[in-house]
C-alpha cells in the first residue's frame, strides 16, 4: 500500500479484503480477473492501487455490467453488492455459455436467500466460494467513511418519500458492517429530538442488527461488547456548520471550488487542462487540508523555497511560471515540485475567491452564527449585522445562506418578517432553500408562544482562532463530552448500554503502557463513532481528528449517509418538496 494509507480506515479495510478474497483465491497460483460493480470499484479504489492488485496475482479489473469477452481457461473473483440486479448480471455470465472456468464470488453485505437460490439454480457448478465480506460502506479518510448514498437524504426528510424506513434498513446494516470490519460491538446511543424520530428508530436497527450479527459471529462464541461507543445524530442537530464559509483549506476548497469526486481541474501556464486526486496518497494534502488557508498560503511556498535551496536554485518570488521553469530544468525532483505546484494552485484559486467576495461574508456569518463579534459583544440585533450583506451584491447563494444563518440564530423568526427577508433576496418563486429546513426539524416560522432552548456550547474562549473563523462545529462539543464521560444521558438516552470502563480518557488509557507509538495507542484504545444521518460536513469531518490528536487515548471516526458541500445541500433542500423528476440546482436557476 501506499504511505498515505498505511493507517487509518482504509488500510484496515485493504487488510481485511487480502485476508478474505485474496487469501481463498491465493491457493491456486493462476492469474485471475477480478469484477465489480460501482459500489465496490470505489470501495477498492479508496484503499489499494493497481499494483497492489497484480502483487496479488489480478491481472484484469472489469466492470460488471459492461461488455466482456470471455475467458474460459481464467478464474474470476466477483466482489459485489447484495442486490438483485448484480445477481443477474452474474448469473448472465454463466448460464449460457460460461465466460470462465470458475467463480469465486463475494458480497459485500448479507444476501437474500431467494437471491442464493437463485444463484444456485442457475450456476451451482461453476461457484467455487460464495461469501458474505461484512463491509458496505466506503472508507473516505483515515478516520472518515461514508454510505455512499446521498439519495438518502430525500428519502429520510422528503414529506413525499414511500421509503424511508427501507432506507433507514439500508444504513443500519453498512453500520454494522463497519462495525464488523472494525471487529467492534459498540454501546449505541442516539440525540433525542422531540420532533425528529430517525435517529431514535436508526439506533434500534442497528442495535438490533448488532445483537443478530455478533449472535451468528463465525466463531461460534456470542462477542461481548467492546470498548466503543456509536453515536447516532440527526443532520438537523446542527444546521450552521454546513452553511457557514469556512476558511480551512479542504472545506474551503470544496466549497469553493467545483471539485467533483476528488478531482481538481486547473489550467497550467501554458494553459494545458490538468488534473489532480485529492486524496490520501498525497501526503501534502493529507498535512495541509485542516489548516487554515493563512497557514496553508504561508506554508506551500516556504516549502517549495527549501526543495528550491536544497537543489541551488535561486531565491525569488514563488509562482506557477518559475516552478515550470524549475520543474523543465531538474527532473529528479520534478514529483516533488508537482504535488507542491498543485496545493500552490489551489491555494491561490481559494484566496482569489476569498479576496472577491468570501471576506466580507465571513465577519457577519461568523457573528449571526457564533452570536457575538470578535471582542465578544453579544450580537443584540442580528438583522443589523445580516443588512449590509442583503444590500451588497453578493450572488443569491450566498445570500440565502446569510438568511439563514440569521433565522438559525434566532431560533426561528415569523411569517411576516421571513416573507421580506425572501423578497429582499428575490426567490418568491424559490422559498424552498428556506422553508424546507422545517423537513429537517429546524424551525424557520416561529410563533410568540414558541420558545427553543438553545444548546449549551463548550466554553472555547481560551483557545486561539482566527477572527473569521471562530464558530466549532456542534459535534466537536459531542465528541469531547462523550470521551470525557459528560453526555446527558437525557438528551442521549443509550439504546444499549456500554461498558463500564468506557470514559474515553483515564480508564481506557491506563491498559496502554507499552505500545510502540502514540498512534498505536489511539488504533488500540476505545473508539468513538459518530454517525450523522443526513450528510457531514468537512468541518465536521476535521473535528474528529483535532480531538483524536488532543485525546489519544480514543479515536473518533465519523460517517454520515454522504458529504455535504453547502450548494449540494441548499440544492437537496429545496429538491425535498419536489417530484422526482423536478430538481433544479441553484447553478441552473441561474443560468434560466
Amino acid at each position: 500500500m501506499a504511505s498515505g494509507s498505511d493507517h487509518g480506515l482504509q488500510r484496515i479495510v485493504w487488510k481485511k479484503i487480502k485476508e478474505t478474497i485474496i487469501a481463498d483465491c491465493r491457493k491456486s497460483e493462476v492469474w485471475k480477473i477480478l469484477i465489480l460493480d460501482a459500489f465496490t470499484t470505489k470501495l477498492l479504489t479508496s484503499c489499494c492501487k493497481m499494483s497492489d492488485l497484480l502483487a496479488e496475482k489480478i491481472t484484469i479489473v472489469e466492470d460488471l455490467y459492461k461488455a466482456r469477452e470471455p475467458v474460459p481457461e481464467m478464474k474470476a473473483i466477483y466482489f459485489m453488492s447484495p442486490t438483485a440486479e448484480c445477481v443477474k448480471a452474474f448469473i448472465d455470465d454463466f448460464k449460457t455459455k460460461p465466460k470462465y472456468k470458475a467463480a469465486y464470488v463475494y458480497f459485500t453485505d448479507y444476501l437474500p436467500d431467494d437471491l442464493f437460490n437463485k444463484m444456485k439454480l442457475n450456476c451451482a457448478k461453476y461457484i467455487r466460494v460464495c461469501k458474505e465480506i461484512n463491509m458496505h460502506f466506503m472508507p473516505q479518510e483515515a478516520q472518515v467513511f461514508s454510505c455512499d448514498n446521498p439519495g438518502a437524504f430525500r428519502s429520510i426528510y422528503s414529506p413525499k418519500s414511500q421509503d424511508k424506513r427501507k432506507t433507514l434498513e439500508t444504513l443500519a446494516d453498512q453500520l454494522v458492517t463497519l462495525c464488523a470490519t472494525l471487529d467492534e460491538y459498540p454501546g449505541v446511543r442516539y440525540k433525542k429530538d422531540g420532533n425528529m424520530e430517525n435517529a431514535k428508530i436508526l439506533a434500534e436497527l442497528v442495535d438490533t442488527k448488532l445483537a443478530s450479527h455478533y449472535e451468528m459471529d463465525e466463531g461460534g462464541k456470542k462477542k461481548g461488547k467492546t470498548q466503543a461507543q456509536l453515536l447516532i445524530v440527526d443532520r438537523g442537530f446542527d444546521p450552521v456548520s454546513p452553511i457557514l464559509h469556512e476558511l480551512t483549506y479542504q472545506a474551503m476548497a470544496y466549497d469553493l471550488i467545483d471539485i467533483q469526486d476528488n478531482i481538481y481541474k486547473y489550467k497550467s501556464k501554458d494553459s494545458s487542462e490538468k488534473q489532480a486526486l485529492l486524496n490520501e496518497e498525497d501526503m501534502l494534502w493529507v498535512e495541509l487540508r485542516h489548516k487554515h488557508i493563512a497557514d496553508v498560503s504561508a506554508q506551500i511556498p516556504k516549502m517549495v523555497k527549501e526543495i528550491s535551496a536544497s537543489k541551488k536554485q535561486p531565491d525569488g518570488k514563488i509562482t506557477i511560471s518559475n516552478l515550470a521553469q524549475m520543474m523543465k530544468k531538474m527532473p529528479s525532483f520534478r514529483k516533488q515540485l508537482t504535488e507542491k505546484t498543485v496545493h500552490l494552485q489551489l491555494a491561490e484559486d481559494c484566496m482569489k475567491h476569498y479576496s472577491n467576495n468570501v471576506e466580507k461574508l465571513c465577519k457577519a456569518e461568523q457573528d449571526l452564527a457564533v452570536g457575538s463579534d470578535v471582542e465578544g459583544v453579544k450580537v443584540k440585533d442580528p438583522m443589523r449585522t445580516l443588512l449590509p450583506v442583503l444590500l451588497y451584491p453578493y450572488n443569491t447563494h450566498d445570500k440565502i445562506r446569510a438568511v439563514l444563518l440569521y433565522i438559525f440564530s434566532l431560533s426561528g423568526t415569523t411569517e411576516e418578517n421571513l416573507n421580506k427577508l425572501i423578497q429582499h433576496v428575490k426567490i418568491e418563486t424559490e422559498q424552498e432553500f428556506i422553508l424546507n429546513w422545517k423537513e429537517l426539524g429546524v424551525p424557520i416560522i416561529t410563533t410568540p408562544s414558541f420558545f427553543s432552548r438553545k444548546p449549551t456550547r463548550r466554553d472555547r474562549s481560551h483557545e486561539e482562532k482566527y477572527n473569521l473563523s471562530r464558530w466549532t462545529p456542534v459535534i466537536k462539543d459531542v465528541m469531547e463530552d462523550a470521551v470525557e464521560n459528560k453526555l446527558d444521558t437525557k438528551e442521549w438516552p443509550h439504546q444499549s448500554e456500554c461498558p463500564a470502563a468506557w470514559n474515553g480518557s483515564g480508564a481506557v488509557s491506563a491498559r496502554q503502557k507499552h505500545k510502540a507509538s502514540a498512534q498505536d495507542d489511539r488504533r488500540t484504545g476505545a473508539r468513538l463513532i459518530i454517525f450523522i444521518l443526513g450528510g457531514m460536513c468537512f468541518s465536521e469531518m476535521r473535528s474528529a481528528y483535532e480531538v483524536t490528536q488532543a485525546v489519544k487515548s480514543c479515536e473518533v471516526i465519523i460517517g454520515s449517509t454522504h458529504t455535504l458541500t453547502p450548494t449540494g445541500l441548499l440544492d437537496d433542500i429545496k429538491a425535498l418538496s419536489k417530484g422526482p423528476m423536478e430538481t433544479l440546482t441553484i447553478e441552473e436557476r441561474s443560468t434560466a
